[in-house]
């Protein structure tokens, strides 16, 4: 948080003020209705069409281009929808070598990639032995944005990850129920997760977060509940992910989300918080064919191509073995489609040059947790 006092202080704390004013005047905090949430056919199309120009408004016609790493599928926790759940007894597990992917990192990146998210099951292991030499390799050699996406941790190697360079930190609450989390074997409890990303927030990370649609038992109403929820948190960004049942999990058989639904979701977080970096997330297309693409015309502004080597990736297994993988051909085919263009602007200069320096969350009624 940004002390009042000194002149930068001041100049950075008038400047937020500024841009809540202007962002209140685009948006005046409403929360779609559930009606709006399920809509399909032409008042569909509307409020696609308005989340679309609320992002354009902010960021013009750029999509951020970020890669992602998956360094490690061993985790400690044992979420109900997730095949790298630890009961998954039959999953190889996997440890990737710092040198091996900071090479090709390197030497090898597509060229429109300006930030790398290096993600992993929750496995403090890895963190130590993995990822920290490995944002130690990228901030030294390369001018990469480096974000992370890793669980809940200590908070020394919170402090460790960010003195070494990294400065976007990932954590989804997943949904706003603190009984459905539970009953989702989710990891810690809803209250913990919303405490570390009140933490990491405090403590001067970008945080982004996201939620889960479609979850088996929830509805329109637990879709409101969800963006009213993420409204509360001290986020730079939140993702909207449909519910894809796992192979290997107490899930399998429950149906996927519905993906109107999810791309509905997309539209009105874009338009209640029209700063926010909002995510197309590669599992959109596991729902439907052209998914993707239409996450980045209902307000998406993010895309993400797959830098795993090919020895892991059949392994990191959130849904299914058979995944969608999203190719730097296949990224960027997507966002011409939608008109976009890759940004030159890497996401965390975009956070660290922005004007909203303190990011401040909607005054809404918080959910409780516990």
């Amino acid at each position: 948080m940004v002390k009042i006092g000194t002149t930068e202080a001041v100049k950075k704390h008038c400047a937020w003020i500024q841009e809540t004013v202007r962002l209140i005047a685009l948006n005046p905090c409403n929360i779609a209705s559930e009606q709006e949430l399920t809509t399909d056919g032409a008042a569909q199309a509307a409020l696609h069409d308005r989340a679309a120009e609320a992002a354009r408004k902010n960021f013009g016609t750029s999509a951020f281009v970020r890669a992602v790493v998956e360094v490690s599928n061993y985790c400690r926790e044992n979420c109900a929808y997730c095949g790298m759940r630890r009961a998954n007894r039959e999953l190889h597990r996997f440890r990737a070598q710092a040198e091996q992917i900071a090479d090709f990192l390197i030497h090898h990146r597509p060229t429109s990639v300006t930030d790398i998210n290096i993600q992993a099951g929750e496995d403090p292991v890895a963190v130590r032995d993995v990822v920290l030499p490995l944002v130690r390799i990228l901030r030294r050699e390369t001018p990469l944005g480096i974000s992370v996406c890793l669980g809940i941790l200590p908070p020394e190697l919170y402090a460790a990850l960010k003195a070494e360079g990294a400065t976007i930190y990932i954590i989804k609450f997943e949904c706003s129920n603190a009984a459905d989390y539970e009953r989702l074997e989710a990891p810690g409890t809803l209250s913990s997760r919303v405490r570390s990303i009140r933490t990491l927030a405090d403590t001067g990370w970008n945080v982004s977060s996201g939620f889960i649609v479609g979850l088996p038992g929830h509805g329109p109403r637990e879709l409101a509940a969800n963006l009213q929820f993420a409204g509360t948190l001290p986020l730079r960004g939140c993702s909207v992910s449909p519910f894809i049942p796992g192979e290997a999990t107490p899930l399998a058989k429950a149906p996927s989300a519905n993906v109107d639904w999810t791309l509905n979701c997309i539209a009105a977080l874009r338009l209640m918080r029209p700063d926010w970096v909002i995510p197309a997330v590669s599992a959109l297309n596991l729902v439907e064919k052209d998914g993707y693409r239409r996450g980045l015309r209902a307000g998406a502004n993010l895309v993400t191509i797959n830098l795993t080597p090919d020895e892991f990736r059949g392994d990191y297994v959130i849904y299914k073995r058979d995944r969608f993988i999203m190719t730097e051909e296949r990224v960027l085919a997507a966002v011409e489609a939608a008109g976009l263009v890759p940004s030159r602007q890497s996401l965390a200069d975009f956070y660290r040059n922005g004007l909203c320096c303190s990011p401040r969350p909607i005054q809404t009624a918080q959910p409780a947790v516990s």
